[in-house]
Protein backbone atom coordinates (compact mmCIF):
# COMPACT_ATOMS: atom_id res chain seq x y z
CA UNK A 1 0.00 0.00 0.00
CA UNK A 2 2.96 2.26 0.26
CA UNK A 3 4.42 1.65 -2.59
CA UNK A 4 0.74 2.89 -4.15
CA UNK A 5 0.55 5.74 -1.87
CA UNK A 6 3.70 7.07 -3.41
CA UNK A 7 3.30 6.85 -6.73
CA UNK A 8 0.03 8.24 -6.40
CA UNK A 9 1.78 10.87 -4.94
CA UNK A 10 4.26 11.12 -7.78
CA UNK A 11 1.17 11.52 -10.93
CA UNK A 12 -0.23 13.90 -8.28
CA UNK A 13 2.81 16.24 -8.34
CA UNK A 14 2.75 15.78 -11.98
CA UNK A 15 -0.49 16.80 -12.92
CA UNK A 16 -0.02 19.88 -10.73
CA UNK A 17 2.79 20.93 -12.91
CA UNK A 18 0.53 20.28 -16.23
CA UNK A 19 -2.05 22.08 -14.44
CA UNK A 20 0.20 25.13 -13.81
CA UNK A 21 1.54 25.62 -17.11
CA UNK A 22 -1.71 24.82 -18.67
CA UNK A 23 -3.09 28.28 -16.54
CA UNK A 24 0.02 29.82 -17.80
CA UNK A 25 -0.63 29.28 -21.42
CA UNK A 26 -4.10 29.87 -21.82
CA UNK A 27 -4.97 32.81 -23.79
CA UNK A 28 -5.71 35.86 -22.01
CA UNK A 29 -8.50 38.17 -22.03
CA UNK A 30 -7.14 41.84 -22.22
CA UNK A 31 -3.44 41.01 -23.60
CA UNK A 32 -1.84 39.98 -20.27
CA UNK A 33 -0.25 36.82 -18.91
CA UNK A 34 2.12 34.97 -20.28
CA UNK A 35 0.73 34.80 -23.55
CA UNK A 36 2.76 37.72 -24.24
CA UNK A 37 5.92 36.22 -23.92
CA UNK A 38 5.30 34.44 -27.35
CA UNK A 39 4.04 37.98 -29.00
CA UNK A 40 0.91 39.42 -29.74
CA UNK A 41 0.31 37.06 -32.65
CA UNK A 42 2.47 34.71 -32.31
CA UNK A 43 0.15 32.39 -29.90
CA UNK A 44 -1.86 32.00 -32.60
CA UNK A 45 0.25 30.90 -34.40
CA UNK A 46 1.96 28.57 -32.07
CA UNK A 47 -0.81 27.12 -30.47
CA UNK A 48 -3.62 27.53 -33.38
CA UNK A 49 -6.48 29.57 -33.72
CA UNK A 50 -8.92 27.45 -31.63
CA UNK A 51 -6.10 26.72 -28.74
CA UNK A 52 -8.13 28.32 -26.21
CA UNK A 53 -10.87 25.76 -26.88
CA UNK A 54 -8.35 22.29 -26.54
CA UNK A 55 -6.52 24.02 -23.92
CA UNK A 56 -9.67 24.31 -21.82
CA UNK A 57 -10.93 21.28 -22.37
CA UNK A 58 -7.55 19.46 -21.27
CA UNK A 59 -7.43 22.26 -17.99
CA UNK A 60 -11.08 20.90 -17.30
CA UNK A 61 -9.66 17.17 -17.02
CA UNK A 62 -6.18 17.88 -15.40
CA UNK A 63 -8.04 19.86 -12.76
CA UNK A 64 -10.87 16.84 -12.57
CA UNK A 65 -8.20 14.43 -12.13
CA UNK A 66 -6.60 16.23 -9.55
CA UNK A 67 -9.54 16.61 -7.52
CA UNK A 68 -9.79 12.50 -8.34
CA UNK A 69 -6.20 12.03 -6.84
CA UNK A 70 -6.56 14.45 -3.78
CA UNK A 71 -9.38 11.64 -2.55
CA UNK A 72 -8.08 8.70 -3.69
CA UNK A 73 -5.08 9.60 -1.48
CA UNK A 74 -6.66 10.65 1.34
CA UNK A 75 -8.73 7.38 1.55
CA UNK A 76 -5.36 5.84 0.94
CA UNK A 77 -3.47 7.83 4.19
CA UNK A 78 -5.99 7.01 6.03
CA UNK A 79 -6.31 3.66 5.88
CA UNK A 80 -2.58 3.37 6.37
CA UNK A 81 -2.17 5.15 9.06
CA UNK A 82 -4.79 3.99 11.53
CA UNK A 83 -3.67 0.13 11.04
CA UNK A 84 -3.02 -1.52 14.14
CA UNK A 85 -0.06 -3.56 13.19
CA UNK A 86 2.96 -2.73 10.43
CA UNK A 87 3.91 -4.97 7.93
CA UNK A 88 6.68 -6.28 10.04
CA UNK A 89 5.01 -7.67 12.68
CA UNK A 90 2.16 -9.35 10.31
CA UNK A 91 4.88 -11.26 8.63
CA UNK A 92 6.37 -12.18 12.10
CA UNK A 93 2.66 -13.30 12.87
CA UNK A 94 2.54 -15.29 10.01
CA UNK A 95 5.97 -16.93 10.15
CA UNK A 96 5.82 -18.50 13.67
CA UNK A 97 2.52 -18.56 15.55
CA UNK A 98 3.07 -20.75 18.00
CA UNK A 99 6.38 -20.21 18.77
CA UNK A 100 6.21 -17.38 21.36
CA UNK A 101 7.59 -18.62 24.92
CA UNK A 102 7.25 -16.86 27.94
CA UNK A 103 10.91 -15.46 29.14
CA UNK A 104 12.51 -17.69 31.48
CA UNK A 105 14.04 -16.08 35.05
CA UNK A 106 17.06 -15.50 35.39
CA UNK A 107 19.07 -17.88 38.05
CA UNK A 108 20.88 -15.95 40.44
CA UNK A 109 24.66 -15.42 40.36
CA UNK A 110 27.08 -18.25 42.00
CA UNK A 111 28.52 -17.30 45.35
CA UNK A 112 32.23 -16.50 44.45
CA UNK A 113 34.77 -18.37 46.54
CA UNK A 114 36.73 -16.49 49.17
CA UNK A 115 40.65 -15.77 47.93
CA UNK A 116 43.00 -17.21 50.14
CA UNK A 117 44.76 -15.07 52.49
CA UNK A 118 49.05 -14.72 51.58
CA UNK A 119 50.95 -14.41 54.55
CA UNK A 120 53.38 -11.59 54.22
CA UNK A 121 53.35 -7.57 55.29
CA UNK A 122 50.96 -6.45 52.76
CA UNK A 123 47.31 -8.31 53.22
CA UNK A 124 45.07 -7.76 50.98
CA UNK A 125 41.53 -8.76 51.83
CA UNK A 126 38.37 -8.58 48.51
CA UNK A 127 34.75 -7.73 50.04
CA UNK A 128 32.24 -10.45 48.97
CA UNK A 129 30.55 -9.67 45.48
CA UNK A 130 27.52 -7.92 46.29
CA UNK A 131 23.50 -9.46 45.60
CA UNK A 132 21.27 -8.51 43.66
CA UNK A 133 20.09 -5.44 46.02
CA UNK A 134 20.15 -2.10 46.60
CA UNK A 135 22.43 -2.40 50.00
CA UNK A 136 25.68 -0.60 49.92
CA UNK A 137 28.95 -3.29 49.69
CA UNK A 138 30.21 -3.33 53.50
CA UNK A 139 33.87 -1.93 53.89
CA UNK A 140 36.39 -4.16 55.01
CA UNK A 141 37.49 -4.31 58.72
CA UNK A 142 40.46 -3.05 59.14
CA UNK A 143 43.12 -4.38 61.93
CA UNK A 144 42.73 -3.11 65.66
CA UNK A 145 45.38 -0.19 65.76
CA UNK A 146 47.46 0.37 68.90
CA UNK A 147 46.89 3.50 71.20
CA UNK A 148 50.04 5.28 71.91
CA UNK A 149 51.22 5.09 75.51
CA UNK A 150 49.90 7.38 78.27
CA UNK A 151 52.69 9.70 79.69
Amino acid sequence: MGFLIGLLTVVMVLDCVVLILLVLIQLPKKDAGVGLAFGGGATDALFGAGSGNVLTKITKYAAGAFFILALVLSLLQRAYQTRTTSAFQEGLMKASPTSVTPPTPAQPPAAAPKPAAVPGTNTLTIAPPAENTNLPVPAPASPPTSAPPKQ
